[in-house]
């Protein structure tokens, strides 16, 4: 549980985000398995086809992140702390929902896939990303009411900050790039990306770089545990994937070396910040017992 400063009021997350977040945890969940565990099959047990597996492991990875995201983020009773959480799944779902309805011509129900389960898998995605990213905003207007003169119980030191900052610039110009201009990936990407999965991945950037602004415009580390430890989440399960399906990396390029000094850093960078945060929240606590 995140612990609340006494002088502030505990503004609980509402049923609907609850709900939401239990949606996305089982959604998320079953995205792992299909992308992660059975990589090499995504013509039978996704919505689409992917290749090369290393890109349905990276997407997977990704869920893998924002399980970790959501169900951290349910076990909090204060809506503060589980903002950055919502808000980077919100930002995901908007732009994946917008590149499946670009690409709708990829999903199984179109491109038939193998099996029984790609059709009813697409199907379950057109819906997942219809409902989900609406409900999400409707909810989102509805918990959201604005703070003013709080100053952070644990501030987020000044060089982290800053290191976050670039970090979120970095994520940001790829994510962009690779939504606006799938194509780029030739040049950004190690490994091939067809115009979706360069968009979905682009999404996953996003939200994250959209999660690294939040968390530095907060300014208040007790707040933002869940989101440190899903930033070294995302980046300890990429760096797995890449391990994984190294043959399939073009490592020789400057991106395959960008991309993995990213992903250190992310994994860095949210160690530190969550290591911070739970000795901030020890020492709030003590001094109150004192």
């Amino acid at each position: 549980m995140v612990a609340v400063a006494e002088d502030r009021p505990v503004r609980r997350p509402t049923r609907g985000v609850r709900l939401l977040l239990v949606a996305f945890c089982c959604l998320t969940a079953a995205a792992v398995v299909s992308l992660v565990v059975l990589a090499d099959r995504t013509e039978q047990t996704f919505a689409w086809t992917i290749q090369p597996p290393v890109t349905a492991a990276f997407l997977g990875s990704g869920y893998a992140a924002g399980l970790v995201l959501s169900a951290l983020a349910l076990r909090s009773d204060d809506w503060p702390a589980v903002r950055v959480p919502y808000v980077t799944v919100l930002v995901f779902t908007w732009f994946t929902a917008a590149a499946t309805f670009v690409h709708l011509d990829r999903m199984h129900v179109n491109t038939p896939g193998t099996g029984p389960v790609a059709v009813p898998a697409a199907w379950l995605w057109l819906v997942v990303y219809v409902v989900i990213p609406v409900g999400m905003a409707v909810l989102l207007v509805r918990q959201e009411r604005p703070e003013r003169g709080r100053a952070p119980d644990v501030p987020i030191p000044r060089a982290l900050a800053a290191v976050l900052a670039l970090q979120g610039v970095v994520l940001l110009v790829v994510g962009v790039a690779l939504f606006v201009a799938p194509t780029l990936s030739e040049r950004l990407w190690p490994w091939t990306l067809t115009p979706l999965t360069a968009r979905v991945v682009a999404a996953w950037l996003l939200a994250f770089a959209v999660a690294v602004g939040l968390s530095v415009a907060d300014g208040d580390l007790l707040r933002l545990r869940i989101a440190t430890v899903a930033y070294t989440a995302f980046g300890v399960f990429q760096v797995v994937t890449l391990l994984r399906f190294r043959d399939e990396v073009q490592w020789s390029g400057l991106p395959a070396r960008v991309l993995v000094a990213m992903l250190v850093a992310i994994i860095a960078t949210g160690a530190v910040g969550w290591a911070l945060s739970r000795r901030g929240s020890r020492a709030l606590i003590y001094g109150r017992q004192g």
